[in-house]
This record gives structure tokens, sequence and C-alpha cells, in this order.
């Protein structure tokens, strides 16, 4: 069964310590779906083409559908309440390859 993933780029954080509590409730949802963080917070990004060098989070999950479930769940749903106004990023999940 293909693996899932989480993809997020942030084009622009112009104050990142309005993330904390995103980013804390977040990672307790991860945890309870048994996510795991595999580029995040202060990982080097090399971009190309239209591509921003900012922060890019990239989470694994063992299904797709564990992915996307874990999008959908309740703890997650209270993490991105707590997004800043205007906040702007770019969240796909993605299904892996064989």
């Amino acid at each position: 069964m293909p693996k899932g993933y989480w993809v997020s780029v942030y084009p622009a954080i112009e104050d990142p310590g309005k993330l904390e509590v995103y980013n804390e409730l977040a990672g307790v949802a991860v945890k309870a779906a048994r996510g795991r963080l595999l580029a995040g917070i202060g990982s080097r990004v090399d971009a190309h083409e239209a591509g921003v060098a900012e922060r890019v989070v990239l989470i694994e999950f063992d299904s797709f559908e564990q992915a996307v479930a874990a999008r959908a769940s309740a703890a997650y749903q209270e993490a991105l309440a707590e997004l800043p106004d205007g906040f702007e990023r770019d969240f796909r999940v993605v299904e892996g390859l064989d």
C-alpha cells in the first residue's frame, strides 16, 4: 500500500512566533495519527524555477488514507484554527509510489 505524505510550503512567514501554538497542536495531531516528520522547521532548502527558499514541511504516513484522515481529524482542525489571519501556505496530501 502506498504511503501518504503531507507537503506544506510556506511562501513567506512574516512572524514565525505566531505559528508556535499551531506548531505545537499540529505536532500532537500528527503524532496521534502516527505521522513522521521527515523535513521541516530548520531544514535547508535549495529552491529552483518558481520555488521559494522558505520553510517546507514533509510528513509521512503509512498510507494515503491515513494522511487524509489525519488532515480531517478533530485534533488537526484545532491546530488549523490557530493559524494567524492572512497566513499563506500551499498544503497538499500526496500519495506515494509503491
